[in-house]
């Protein structure tokens, strides 16, 4: 497998909404309508304040993608960001696609003085990527997220 990490650009948004469909039917047993989706990316790309995603090409295949979104840290005087919608296709599993992907935003932020650090969330029945994030040394111990969201 021959692979490169780049920035998503509007012409991925078929592929991403595909993959982000099947990671909500995976960890959360959800459907995200393709419409509200579409526009949801469209809005990402159309504002790069919103965060960023990225692809994983082998070839010119997708095989995998993220989203690093940002949060500032007054305590610490610095950007955090946060890694969201990840997702590698069921044939690249197991292939190291993840940790190329994750080796990637962490040379990203090791080259940044401004960033400070990674964050992401995890649903709690999606034991097999926790496990994935342990083995690259993240901790899940020391915060517990809550969050109230409005029924669309």
């Amino acid at each position: 497998m021959s692979l490169t990490i780049q920035k998503a650009s509007h012409e991925h948004i078929h592929v991403l909404v595909d993959m982000q469909q099947r990671l909500a039917s995976e960890t959360e047993h959800i459907y995200l309508p393709t419409d509200t989706l579409t526009k949801g990316m469209s809005a990402l790309f159309d504002d790069p304040h919103k965060g960023e995603y990225y692809v994983a090409m082998d070839g010119k295949e997708v095989v995998g993608c993220f989203l690093i979104t940002y949060e500032w840290s007054d305590w610490r005087n610095g950007v955090v960001w946060w890694l969201q919608s990840v997702y590698v296709s069921e044939t690249s599993r197991k292939s190291g696609v993840f940790r190329e992907m994750f080796g990637y935003v962490m040379t990203a932020i090791e080259q940044d003085p401004g960033i400070i650090g990674l964050r992401l969330y995890v649903d709690k029945s999606n034991e097999r990527a926790m496990k994935v994030y342990e083995t690259m040394g993240m901790d899940g111990s020391h915060y517990t997220v809550y969050e109230k969201m409005k029924v669309v």
